[in-house]
């Protein structure tokens, strides 16, 4: 799906036709947006932004075990490959490239657990909330 949506992603037309479905979710209280640019081009100005990001090789092998773990054949090599290319594409693409929004807290999560992860975010919401 990743691949899929990275290509589809370079097309300008389409990626406006969906931005407007994609900010009609943003209702009181709020939401979680989960996208690779999320807090630059859909939701730019969303209280809190958070660019998470792991090694290649970290997010191959976690993509690896979710693949394996529903029974679906996997080869980590092709993974790692399929990745660094999207990666490279996103990047480099013209229409919202991937980058991390200027005001974006960048949480590098190839050594943190699913739970640290969510740990850290929710500090850094209850912070900008002025929650305690």
């Amino acid at each position: 799906m990743g691949q899929r949506a990275s290509g589809i992603a370079a097309h300008a037309p389409v990626r406006a036709a969906l931005i407007a479905r994609q900010r009609a979710w943003r209702v009181h209280p709020g939401l979680v947006a989960d996208g690779r640019d999320m807090g630059t081009v859909i939701f730019p100005d969303a209280r809190l932004k958070v660019f998470l990001t792991a090694s290649v090789e970290q997010r191959a092998q976690r993509r690896y075990r979710q693949l394996i773990d529903k029974g679906f054949a996997a080869n980590i090599f092709r993974l790692l490959r399929d990745l660094t290319e999207r990666d490279a594409r996103d990047s480099a693409r013209a229409v919202a490239p991937l980058v991390p929004a200027a005001e974006a807290k960048t949480l590098d999560t190839s050594c943190l657990s699913a739970g640290q992860a969510v740990d850290a975010i929710l500090e850094w919401w209850r912070a900008a909330s002025g929650e305690s």
